[in-house]
Parts: C-alpha cells; structure tokens; sequence
C-alpha cells in the first residue's frame, strides 16, 4: 500500500474491481490519467462514481519507456576513455554489459571493442621487409592462420 501517491496513470480501461483495488492500494488518490483511447473504452458511470469520491479521471498520453540512465552515460563515458573494456565498465558500475555498449553508441564514443592480441602494423612491417608468413609466425610465436589473416585483412 503506497498511502502517498496521489496520481497513476492507468493503461486498461477501468472497471469496478480495478476501482476498488486502486483505492485500496492508493487511499490517497485523487487523479487517474489514461491515454484518450482508454478513457473512450471506460464507462462513463465509473467516472462520475469516480468523481463522487473525488478522484479525477483525465487523459494524457504517457508515451515510451522513461529514461533508466541517472546521469551514467557521463560515467561509462569516462570510463570508456580511459581505456576499460565494456565488461570492466559494467562490473564497476553493476549495469549489464548490452546497457553499456548502448550507451557508448548512443554518446558516439569512440570505442574499441577489441583488443588486439598481436602487434598488426609489426606483422605488416615484417611482411614488407619479405619474410613469409610461416617466418613470422615462428618468430613472433602466433598462429600462422593469424599472420594470414591479418596480411589479408583489407
């Protein structure tokens, strides 16, 4: 029972147990909002019983979800620049990971998702300089369907 809302906003179209529920979870009621295609479908008798008791039925649109991010995307921005991973992110600031990727696209934060393992421009430089792929996979000690695909990666 929360006894200090005063206001709900209803998504159903109203009926006699849903009035009487809503009073007793609310005892402080006084306004009821509703989209005006709910108003249209609720009986126009509970609306003047409603008013008997002094609570007011009106309409309002309520559209879309509300935003859930309290100020955090400046903090998963920050944390982003300086270089945490997004499953780092999320584990300090106890959001699931999908929520910070959402966040870092919608901020168009500049994020690199992957961590290179090996040194691309290092492979490149070894290529150019006319070792094979099988030589720098020895000399560097990374798979040879590595050095391949990063040779051939345009």
């Amino acid at each position: 029972m929360d006894k200090e809302v005063t206001t709900i906003h209803i998504t159903k179209a109203l009926s006699s147990s849903m009035i009487v529920d809503l009073i007793d979870e609310y005892p402080n009621l006084k306004e009821i909002t509703c989209a005006p295609s709910v108003y249209k479908r609720t009986s126009k008798k509970y609306i003047e019983a409603l008013k008997t008791l002094d609570i007011e039925v009106r309409t309002e649109y309520n559209w879309g979800a509300k935003s859930r991010s309290n100020g955090i995307e400046f903090y998963v921005a920050k944390l982003s620049n300086e270089g945490l991973s997004a499953r780092q992110i999320s584990q300090k600031l106890d959001i699931p990971s999908s929520r910070v990727y959402y966040l870092l696209k919608k901020s168009k934060t500049d994020f690199d998702n992957r961590k290179r393992k090996h040194d691309h421009t290092k492979i490149k430089q070894l290529k150019e300089k006319g070792l094979t792929a099988k030589e720098i996979s020895e000399m560097l000690d990374i798979p040879l369907r590595s050095v391949y695909y990063i040779l051939n990666k345009k």
